[in-house]
């Protein structure tokens, strides 16, 4: 590994800037940290090493050409695989699109490119974003770099893996329902969930279209809000996207101040099923916040104890349509049955039969369920109504107080194997995400500190729809007082740079 791969996406950027380095070179280090340590991880499906660096070398020469540059020309990054990469295959984890390499790129790809920032691969993640460990994966789990017995959370646990392991500055994902925030918890790292509509989906392989958002994976607060810059604004070509500016995140990362700011604790996101690790790292963290200023107050959001409930409902309901135009019939895999005659019909039932993977086949089943005639007032519609009781909490929460906090997960990473075969143990890991989700709101992640058990702790901020500054604000100084404490980031001291390599 060289030194390159160390550095923050902000610090390889001032040394880009700075003729220090080249991009070719920093894309090479990095790709050649992939070749020496994914067989570990698994963190990537699949490189794109080629356009990687014939990017970067036009980065390269438009530098110095002299032309003015994106703030992050020349960064390397990741991509999950359930965003389209014009093509580069993208199966978003499943077998069904084994092979399909999409005719056009992604709004947010296209932005990347657009930036000089070169693609170094295809993260891997559960099939169709549908899980919290990466283990449903139909190519094989990623394993977690701080303990490769461990899970490195999910859906998005390639994206994070691959940031933790120092293979990528920065890497994009997916939020559901804590598909990037739940993994950055268990893996050291910083993830952001933008409010819905910030950053376009165009080009996301829809899950829930109500409750998906792309946003930045990171090493650090900085680096997530500068990224984010670079991804949000609006796209005429996503029809939730906001008309909002984008506001400037990474001067708020690096010089925002909580004093006089009210941090509000939610009752209802801690205690009983929370490992103790996890609670006493957010309590320090809480501490640390009382110390910068900020005043420290507890809510309630009586709403939050249905939201899982919720959630497993409107999900699988909106998963259902969505992933009804996977049928063998226009791309991806095609199954013919064995015998008998090739029927449409047929063909799509052998088609998904193989290609769909059992949790997949579990929440399509559940959605249709809770669509069909007789239960839909009943399922769906009820919990559509929770949905709106817990946006109410929020408007409620958010008039006492200027960001709401939680431990990001109630567990550190556990071993795999572990919750596979009980779905509820693990749907129960994006108990504290998932509010974020369904009503629409930013949320961030960033490390707290290690547990008992030697495993990374997430820290949860929450930001009312459209102040998502106020992430970076509170987050930067909370990671400069943690830092402070630790000596230096949570990843140098503990990390893969540390112990766990």
């Amino acid at each position: 590994m060289t030194e390159l791969t160390r550095l923050t996406a902000a610090a390889l950027a001032a040394a880009l800037r700075a003729g220090e380095v080249s991009s070719v070179e920093a894309t090479r280090a990095h790709l050649d940290r992939m070749a020496e340590v994914d067989g570990a991880y698994h963190a990537f499906l699949r490189d794109n090493a080629a356009d990687a660096l014939a990017a970067a070398a036009v980065v390269d020469a438009a530098r110095m050409r002299g032309e003015d540059l994106s703030p992050l020309a020349g960064v390397p990054i990741a991509v999950k695989d359930n965003i389209v990469t014009r093509g580069l295959e993208t199966t978003a984890g499943s077998r069904i699109l084994a092979g399909w390499i999409p005719p056009y790129d992604a709004t947010l790809v296209t932005k990347l490119r657009a930036a000089g920032m070169p693609i170094l691969g295809k993260t891997n993640l559960d099939e169709f974003a549908m899980g919290s460990s990466t283990e449903h994966s139909a190519y094989g789990p990623t394993r977690n770099p701080w303990d490769v017995t461990r899970i490195p959370g999910g859906s998005g646990g390639g994206s994070a893996a691959a940031v933790a392991s120092l293979q990528a500055p920065l890497a994009v994902g997916s939020d559901t329902g804590g598909s990037i925030r739940q993994p950055a918890a268990v893996t050291g790292t910083v993830g952001v969930k933008p409010t819905y509509g910030g950053v376009s989906r165009y080009g996301l392989i829809a899950l829930a279209s109500s409750l998906d958002q792309i946003g930045p994976v990171a090493r650090n607060v900085e680096d997530a809000a500068i990224l984010h810059e670079v991804i949000g604004g609006h796209d005429p070509r996503d029809s939730t996207s906001l008309p909002d500016a984008v506001a400037p995140f990474a001067d708020a990362a690096r010089h925002g101040d909580v004093r006089g700011m009210r941090v509000g604790v939610v009752r209802e996101l801690g205690g009983e099923g929370y490992q103790d690790g996890v609670r006493a790292s957010f309590e320090a963290a809480l501490d640390l916040l009382r110390d910068a200023g900020a005043e420290v107050v507890e809510v309630s959001c009586p709403s939050f104890d249905f939201a899982l409930a919720a959630y497993y409902l409107i999900l699988p309901a909106e998963a259902s349509s969505n992933l009804a135009r996977f049928d063998g019939m226009r791309y991806g895999l095609r199954v013919e049955p064995k015998d008998g005659p090739v029927t449409a019909e047929r063909v799509m039932a052998a088609t998904r039969g193989a290609g769909f993977g059992d949790e997949v086949k579990r929440r399509i089943i559940l959605g249709t369920h809770a669509l069909s005639a007789g239960y839909y007032d009943a399922y769906y519609g009820s919990a559509q109504k929770v949905r709106t009781l817990i946006q109410r909490d929020f408007t409620a929460a958010f008039a006492a107080a200027d960001v709401l906090v939680s431990p990001t997960a109630p567990t550190t990473a556990f071993r795999f194997g572990e919750k596979i075969d009980d779905p509820l143990a693990m749907y129960l890991n994006d108990v504290a995400t998932i509010p974020a989700n369904l009503a629409g709101i930013p949320g961030m992640s960033l490390p707290s500190g290690v547990s008992g058990d030697g495993l990374p702790v997430g820290f949860q901020i929450l930001a009312p729809a459209h102040e998502d500054i106020r992430l970076y604000r509170v987050g930067g100084v909370l990671e400069r007082a943690l830092e402070a404490r630790w000596g230096g980031p949570l990843l140098d001291v503990h990390g893969v740079n540390g112990a766990a390599e």
